[in-house]
């Protein structure tokens, strides 16, 4: 036996036919109508349009970019140059006259520059790929927030490295001690994992030492040294100095954020040591420079005139100390910028003078 066939439907009236082509034409033109007033998504996933309440990201513009480089954290940059060269202002370089070569400050001061925005930019684009800028409570970050491709960060910051890799390359050849350049490539390398990388050891608690040793010692007793060809105790304490305020300005960075990095798992030496003790090594941080300062006073009739930078780092740690907001960390960051600024520049006259 064979199974029943089943009858096959009988064809429908022409006329209605047409009748349902139109009707389901109409409904498709309205449910397509409905997806663009709406922004709807349909089954494929592609969206209809932007989604309702959600406004479009401004893209970044000629001031987000220098806000980026955050330009007040370049006094830290310029610091530990003007110490480390009139430092090398006291020590005889050649036979016609001391270690005062002004195209190899100018490129020293080159170097520190770059690396300062550079590390800037980098730490901008790795916590922003890795999300930990969704948290922050600060000034907004180029990534993080759209207003930049990610890939035009990192070139930016590529950039800025090659500038300083370029401008110590001529310093270099024209001082002729080859193993500097181990000295720039660790410094560059440092830079980039700070925040880069698999296990950056800025997440670690361990940003301060590559402050304090990079922007502290390597750069003032480092720019001692492409000048004079030697270093002396002034560009020691000098470097301990402004490494110190360096990393006082971190800290005080990451107080402001340790909420926001305890989301983000980033263990910064404020996370680790938790809020009132970080406070309290912030102003020991600002304070200790000045009892530096009390050796050079006894050997500089004008030392004692950077004691008038106290009139900043004074404020800055109580406002550290006592600080409810983000705006007042952020005063007291512009503040310690401020206060590395008038130490290093002032003692470097001082100094030289």
């Amino acid at each position: 036996m064979t199974p029943d066939r089943v009858p096959a439907p009988a064809p429908a009236p022409a006329g209605n036919a047409s009748a349902g082509k139109a009707t389901t034409g109409k409904a498709t033109t309205a449910r397509g109508a409905q997806s663009v007033k709406t922004g709807s998504t349909g089954k494929s996933g592609r969206p209809g349009g932007k989604p309702p309440g959600v406004a479009a990201v401004r893209r970044a513009t000629a001031r987000d970019w220098i806000a980026g480089a955050r330009v007040q954290t370049l006094p830290l940059a310029i610091a530990p140059v003007a110490l480390g060269t009139a430092a090398a202002y006291l020590l005889p370089h050649e036979a016609d006259g001391p270690g005062w070569h002004w195209l190899r400050a100018a490129l020293c001061l080159v170097v520190a520059v770059a690396l300062q925005v550079g590390v800037n930019f980098a730490n901008d684009y790795s916590d922003g790929i890795r999300g930990t800028d969704r948290y922050r409570v600060g000034p907004r970050r180029l990534t993080a927030s759209g207003a930049a491709r990610p890939r035009t960060v990192f070139i930016v910051a590529l950039v800025f490295f090659g500038v300083a890799a370029i401008a110590g390359l001529i310093i270099v050849v024209r001082t002729q001690e080859w193993w500097l350049l181990a000295v720039g490539a660790a410094a560059i390398v440092a830079a980039y994992f700070y925040t880069g990388g698999r296990r950056p050891y800025g997440y670690y608690g361990f940003g301060e030492v590559f402050v304090f040793v990079f922007f502290g010692l390597v750069a003032t007793v480092g720019t001692t040294y492409v000048l004079a060809s030697t270093v002396n105790v002034e560009s020691w304490l000098g470097g301990v100095a402004i490494g110190l305020l360096a990393c006082a300005a971190l800290m005080v960075n990451n107080i402001r954020d340790i909420a926001q990095d305890q989301r983000a798992s980033k263990r910064t030496l404020a996370v680790v040591m938790g809020d009132r003790p970080a406070r309290v090594l912030y102003a020991v941080l600002m304070l200790v420079p000045f009892g530096i300062l009390g050796f050079f006073v006894l050997f500089y009739s004008n030392a004692y005139l950077v004691f008038f930078a106290l009139l900043a780092a004074v404020p800055a740690a109580l406002i550290t100390l006592t600080a409810k907001t983000a705006p007042e960390l952020i005063l007291a960051l512009r503040l310690t910028a401020l206060t590395a600024l008038v130490y290093g520049v002032g003692l470097g006259v001082a100094i030289a003078f």
